[in-house]
């Protein structure tokens, strides 16, 4: 760890760290104050200066490590502790995973107000470098690379650890065109979406409108480069993804997740919400006879018909928002699956939920929080069958789940 010699008006405690908390941050509490701390390890004693408060309490920066842990490992990216990217990469994998377990069953307590054992939580994991299809890399000052962690400033960077192989090809790539004068210098972010075969750009942060000529310009460097959509593969099936559909970052794990969600479910009816592209419809409709897909989205629900189209498979495409679907539609599916923003179900979602009372329900959710506040508004409906978290972000705190409900009584 780096060592950081602290101001003069500046004291070092030292103190140990209790857990993680969601977040990457570890947490102790010291004179009646909760202090958190980045880049430690539950256990670890440590001494660190405390840098006021935020959000109501202190944090505290590490000037030196008296006490590692031993899950503690020598992160593999340089950039590891000045990119915001990753959090946990000084962490050994198997304690990620661990303790990202411990940090789901913690929330649904906190949360949720509701036990559930941390060893009934299932963990599926894959490659835990090099697994990302998408990233967004900002630019300033004839540089590129991400911000800073808790920052705005620019980290440039030459590669990236946790990106997929074509990704870092590109990223080579623009950190020789950036220094050129055709560079549009008022392009201040840029996302990049891969299937390791083609690229797709996508204009994130602007201060005005990119001409044609530059995109022109990039296909002559990457020469991947598709002009709109990108078609990804996952188990057979095509997806046509347009620059502002939401689509899975994971490129080893995406290819699971349907599996996982739906299992060997099947029956007359289900209910794709929050269907995006069509990840989950299309499966499900190998399963179930009649499939229902809702995705608010034009350029995604767009993507759902053609990939449904192209796929042969008839699936009922609604063009709206969940909540008012929820409430306008009659009827009881067999089955229903949710993939909600990070913002987790609508405002009474849950509750029209409850009364729809589907015999099976999977939600799959991208915050423990907002998760952990649906299941305990479903709690007098449904039971949790099983709980798996799906480790789509190693290195970094997010946690993805997906839970498995069923109707009590049924």
């Amino acid at each position: 760890m780096d060592q950081t010699i602290p101001d003069q008006n500046q004291v070092a405690t030292r103190f140990r760290i209790e857990k993680l908390v969601y977040g990457g941050e570890g947490l102790s509490r010291i004179d009646g104050e909760v202090v958190f701390t980045p880049f430690v390890l539950p256990g670890e004693e440590v001494e660190a200066v405390r840098s006021g408060k935020k959000h109501q309490a202190q944090r505290a920066k590490v000037v030196n490590l008296v006490e590692p842990s031993v899950d503690r490992v020598t992160p593999e990216c340089g950039y590891f502790r000045k990119c915001g990217g990753c959090q946990y990469q000084h962490a050994s994998y198997a304690a990620q995973l661990r303790h990202k377990r411990e940090i789901l069953a913690e929330t649904f307590r906190r949360v949720g107000r509701f036990e559930f054992d941390p060893e009934r939580i299932a963990v599926e994991s894959a490659e835990p470098f090099g697994y990302r299809n998408r990233v967004q890399l900002h630019f300033h000052d004839g540089k590129v690379g991400y911000r800073a962690m808790g920052s705005h400033s620019l980290v440039p960077v030459e590669t990236c650890s946790v990106a997929s192989p074509l990704i870092n090809e590109v990223l080579d790539k623009l950190n020789h065109m950036v220094g050129d004068r055709r560079w549009p210098g008022f392009v201040e972010s840029i996302e990049i979406f891969t299937n390791e075969t083609g690229v797709q750009w996508n204009i994130a942060e602007s201060t005005r409108p990119v001409a044609k000529h530059f995109f022109d310009w990039l296909r002559q460097h990457v020469p991947e480069t598709v002009p709109g959509p990108l078609d990804y593969t996952v188990n057979g099936d095509v997806f046509t993804v347009s620059g502002t559909s939401f689509f899975q970052v994971n490129r080893y794990l995406a290819p699971r997740l349907a599996q996982l969600a739906i299992g060997d479910a099947q029956g007359g009816t289900a209910w794709d919400l929050y269907a995006g592209v069509g990840l989950f419809s299309l499966p499900l409709a190998r399963r179930f006879e009649k499939v229902t897909a809702v995705e608010s989205g034009r350029g995604a629900t767009g993507d759902l018909e053609r990939n449904a189209a192209r796929a042969g498979l008839p699936i009922n495409c609604v063009r709206q928002s969940t909540e008012p679907f929820l409430f306008e539609s009659g009827g009881t599916p067999d089955f229903i699956l949710a993939d909600p923003p990070r913002a987790g179900l609508e405002k009474g979602a849950t509750g029209r939920l409850l009364e729809i009372g589907a015999p099976n329900v999977v939600i799959v959710a991208c915050d423990p929080a907002t998760l952990a506040r649906d299941l305990a508004a479903l709690q007098t409906g449904y039971e949790i069958e099983s709980v798996t978290l799906v480790d789509l972000f190693p290195q970094t705190f997010h946690i993805e789940t997906i839970t498995k409900l069923r109707k009590r009584g049924a």
